[in-house]
């Protein structure tokens, strides 16, 4: 990853947190919306011309119409609603208008309905029937807001006709001051013509009403956010005491809805007030323990706003003094992950394995109090596979967790990746085949992906099993052909490396170079196959290559340099690069036997060191 300076990272960060990641991002998509949800965008059919679609005026369905059986009149009216239901689907919008507008002419007050009709005249551009359609349903229905709020938003969004839509949206709020659309409404308006001052008086109207509604709440603190919160600076002590106030009563009314809960977290943790975030993610987790988007959430917000060391220390007091909760222990551990990585990326590698220590630690003292956490087995023995390599660990852990979850095939997944690692490779191979089989009896495949196939298919190599192998990978490779680099090189270099299938092996090699051009473990495998095939000055060149590309010196490509300089009588430097090689691995015994066999053939040949004089 690319460094950053530490001053363009919080500046980064604080737009990213203020102004793009939860808070203008869904408040503009929302003031450019109105209440009703957008209309299903129709399925184009080849050949058929679709209307401009403009969600911003779209809306949703009307609930039922209230077409009972109250005569021929409405039961026709509802069998065109059904008709133009079904012509809009198949992308027929002029047909679609003309049996809506039908429904209308029985029941102009059916304000969802005109919002709807509007709304594909808008796509058309046909801003004076959208009116006419609008004004129609609030003379039949003239307590109905949301007419009102359709026209504030064509007037000020396509006729730039300012007064006239904040009258309508005036009219809306007067209509129905719970409403938070007609502020909304009023606020883009106000914004649009430049004037952020009134808009923020449009919002003290709407304090000042008096909702159980956490959704009002929440959409009102961040109507305010999108207007006080600016990306180069931090917010005045009294507007952030004014929008935290906006906050609280989303969070004091959302009672176990964690939905709410979470928005509410997201605008603390935001705005760096991580004593008023915590609780409230830890409370979101205990309605919600897989809920990976939040403890994610929180761990990289902390990392982007430099409160890592704060909310550690934050999270060990809550431990200390709640010792019975598992939720702080599975956040602390995902705070000190990222620290972790950051440590790893920075090249300091025994504090990174210091610290992951530190977060197996925590994952197993979560596990300890609640052992029916599935995801904490998983994300434990991600961590044990990677970062602290410990495959035995991983392979006791995941064959607990099964024994304890027996219908959850993506842990039988995990137990035969880990038991692949440790060296357990027919164990292995029957494993993927038991996650395969649970998989489909529990219709949920969906980790059954072309990276499955590939973790599978090293299995079956390791065990020996070549022609399940060469299967597996080649089903890998054909279920995400764009991304198969990693699937074509481990099948070419295994058929090279057992001296198989040698121009099959090579074509597979150069497919993953196309991709990869400069990977270093791609070159190793053509200068390997190359060797295979005798043509051993080609695969020095290439074996040379990967050794100059590769980031971190590598063992088996300096032991192939070394087997090719014998094959080319150039043993001298063949002992060489085997000793680079032994130096990188050595407990690989098989490599100090080449280098003792070599040196007692050609010892009395080669010529005795002498000093200069």
């Amino acid at each position: 990853m690319r460094e950053q300076k530490k001053c363009c990272v919080c500046r980064a960060c604080r737009e990213l947190l203020f102004a793009l990641s939860f808070l203008v991002a869904a408040t503009v998509a929302e003031a450019q919306a109105p209440k009703a949800s957008p209309a299903k965008v129709p399925r184009v059919h080849p050949g058929k011309p679709v209307a401009r679609q403009d969600d911003s005026v779209a809306s949703k369905p009307a609930a039922d119409l209230a077409l009972r059986a109250q005569g021929a009149h409405k039961a026709d009216a509802l069998a065109r609603f059904v008709e133009g239901m079904a012509l809009e689907e198949n992308g027929e919008m002029e047909r679609a208008l003309e049996a809506y507008r039908k429904v209308l002419n029985v029941d102009p007050g059916q304000s969802e309905l005109a919002s709807r009709v509007a709304g594909l005249l808008i796509q058309q551009d046909d801003f004076p029937q959208a009116i006419d359609v609008l004004k129609d349903a609030i003379k039949a229905n003239p307590n109905n807001a949301e007419p009102y709020q359709q026209l504030a938003f064509i007037y000020t969004r396509y006729l730039k006709k300012t007064d006239q839509a904040i009258d309508y949206a005036n009219r809306a709020i007067a209509l129905n001051p719970g409403d938070v659309e007609g502020y909304q409404r009023l606020v883009e308006i106000e914004l649009a013509a430049g004037q952020e001052r009134r808009a923020l008086e449009a919002l003290d109207r709407a304090l000042k009403v008096h909702s159980t509604d956490p959704n009002f709440w929440i959409r009102l603190g961040k109507l305010y956010v999108a207007i006080l919160f600016k990306s180069d600076s931090q917010p005045k002590p009294d507007e952030l005491k004014k929008t935290n106030e906006i906050f609280k009563k989303a969070a004091e009314n959302a009672g176990d809805d964690p939905g709410i809960l979470k928005d509410v977290a997201d605008y603390y943790a935001a705005s760096q007030q991580l004593k008023e975030a915590i609780p409230l993610y830890l409370r979101v987790l205990e309605l919600q323990p897989d809920d990976a988007n939040a403890r994610e959430k929180l761990a990289t917000g902390f990392v982007l706003t430099n409160q890592r060391d704060k909310a550690v220390e934050m999270l060990e007091q809550i431990i200390k003094e709640h010792p019975e909760k598992y939720q702080p222990y599975d956040l602390l551990a995902q705070v000190l992950d990222e620290e972790a990585r950051s440590l790893q990326r920075a090249n300091r590698i025994e504090e990174a394995k210091l610290k992951f220590a530190k977060v197996a630690v925590n994952y197993e003292q979560s596990l300890l109090i609640n052992p029916n956490h599935a995801g904490t087995y998983v994300r434990l023995a991600e961590l044990l596979l990677g970062a602290l390599r410990d495959p035995d660990r991983a392979v006791k852990l995941l064959g607990e967790a099964r024994r304890r979850f027996p219908g959850a095939p993506e842990i039988v997944y995990y137990l035969a990746i880990a038991q692949r690692e440790a060296k357990q490779s027919q164990q292995a191979v029957a494993t993927f085949e038991e996650a395969l089989h649970e998989a489909q009896l529990e219709e949920d495949d969906d980790f059954v992906n072309a990276k499955f196939y590939f973790n599978y298919g090293a299995a079956a190599e390791q065990a020996g099993l070549y022609d399940k192998a060469a299967d597996l990978l080649r089903k890998s490779i054909a279920l995400d052909p764009a991304n198969s680099a990693e699937a074509c090189n481990y099948l070419g270099y295994m058929w090279a490396d057992h001296n198989m299938n040698l121009d099959e092996a090579e074509l597979m090699i150069r497919r993953a170079l196309e991709s990869e051009p400069n990977n270093a473990s791609y070159l190793d495998s053509l200068g390997w196959v190359e060797f295979r095939k005798g043509q051993f000055d080609r695969a020095l060149d290439e074996l040379l290559r990967a050794a100059k590309t590769a980031e971190h010196a590598d063992p088996v490509v300096f032991e192939h340099i070394g087997d090719t300089y014998l094959k080319l009588n150039r043993t001298r430097e063949a002992l060489e690069a085997w000793q680079k090689a032994l130096a990188l691995d050595p407990k690989n015994k098989n490599l100090a036997d080449k280098i003792q066999t070599t040196k007692k053939t050609i010892g009395k040949d080669l010529p005795k060191k002498t000093n200069p004089t």
